[in-house]
């Protein structure tokens, strides 16, 4: 797939603040600071799309980008924010479960993982939660140009491993790197192809 339109479209903490123009959404999420925004950067190719931070938490609102003029890339706060109050924490829980349950054109959920170590107990919880519900997900790893190939294929086998404790089939897994581009085709292409299936 070709990105050749990528447009903020809009800001909201709730479902039925969402822009009004109907389209299928593909949302990605994960634990602070494990690359969101740089990856959606590198996906639309635009480097100033989604604000990017070296301050974990920063997202705490739903964004919605409008690519292709066809379908909504949408960024989702991040999760798993220690230094948040525990009343910040269950608010933005509660901005994303809304999100994440109640949007109609919500056709699938990118869960980004930090390569470079083992899938946090917070990872897997949301993940199971998100087979409980019945969300359609894949999994995106993140810097994976800061590991070599050995290490890499080794760290995803135990994630693996992990996950299949829980998950007969396990979902669709991609590989990632905003600085080398690693990746872009691939979850690009899935996207493309989604969305010819609907």
């Amino acid at each position: 797939m070709k990105v050749s339109g990528a447009t903020f479209a809009g800001s909201s903490v709730r479902v039925s603040q969402k822009p009004s123009r109907k389209l299928p959404e593909f949302a990605f999420i994960g634990r602070s600071n494990v690359g969101k925004s740089s990856l959606i950067n590198m996906l639309t190719g635009n480097s100033r799309l989604a604000m990017t931070s070296a301050t974990p938490g920063k997202t705490r609102l739903i964004n919605h980008f409008l690519i292709n003029d066809s379908w909504y890339l949408v960024d989702l706060p991040g999760y798993g924010y220690a230094k948040m109050s525990q009343k910040g924490r269950a608010e933005l829980q509660e901005v994303i479960r809304d999100f994440i349950l109640n949007s109609e054109e919500l056709v699938e959920l990118f869960v980004l993982v930090d390569s470079r170590h083992d899938m946090g107990r917070i990872d897997f919880d949301f993940i199971s939660e998100l087979g409980e519900q019945g969300i359609p997900f894949s999994i995106i790893y993140t810097k994976c140009d800061k590991l070599g190939p050995n290490a890499l294929a080794e760290q995803m086998a135990r994630n693996a491993a992990l996950l299949s404790t829980r998950w007969e089939e396990l979902p669709p897994v991609f590989k990632s790197s905003s600085s080398s581009r690693l990746g872009r085709e691939e979850i690009l292409d899935h996207i493309n192809q989604v969305l010819l299936n609907l």
